[in-house]
């Protein structure tokens, strides 16, 4: 699945579903090129009906089904000259930024695991847990994001979904 030449790309970003998809995430991720799923998926169905939007590309979490051809333990691929790393982020125990700085070094990590928003930059690299799109817990609203890359350079936008 290859991603189109051009100037500016537009990815979509998930994580923790635990088996729930919104139908307010198909409005969310609209016109994205490809949809990078950080994890706790919660059942093949929940891919496909991300196909229906865009492309998609799913790592494990700590709850999802070991062995599921589906997904993978990480994706690293570059789109636009931007290095992408995506895993779920528990391979690091309870992830932060800085742990997976650590690990890493891509130009943009994007994690889930721990259900909470964030979006930071460490030396000029961006850090990205989208949220977490599933079903509600720890009083945090259900969210995604949508990374833009132009030029080499990225910025993200969280949208909530709930």
């Amino acid at each position: 699945m290859g991603i189109p030449d051009s100037d500016t790309h537009i990815l979509g970003l998930i994580s923790d579903t635990h088996g729930l998809v919104r139908a307010s995430v198909h409005e969310a991720l609209k016109g994205v090129e490809l949809i990078l799923h950080a994890g706790d998926v919660g059942g093949d169905e929940i891919l496909e009906e991300l196909r229906l939007i865009a492309p998609v590309r799913a790592v494990f979490g700590n709850t999802d089904v070991p062995g599921d051809p589906a997904l993978t333990e990480r994706i690293d691929i570059e789109v636009g000259g931007v290095h992408l790393h995506v895993s779920h982020g528990h391979e690091v125990g309870s992830p932060t930024p800085a742990k997976l700085a650590e690990r890493y070094d891509a130009d943009v990590v994007v994690y889930g695991h721990t259900h909470q928003q964030l979006v930071t930059r460490i030396d000029g690299r961006l850090f990205v847990n989208p949220g977490a799109a599933g079903p509600r817990r720890f009083n945090l609203k259900p969210s995604v994001g949508r990374l833009t890359l132009v030029g080499g350079s990225a910025e993200v936008d969280i949208i909530d979904i709930a």
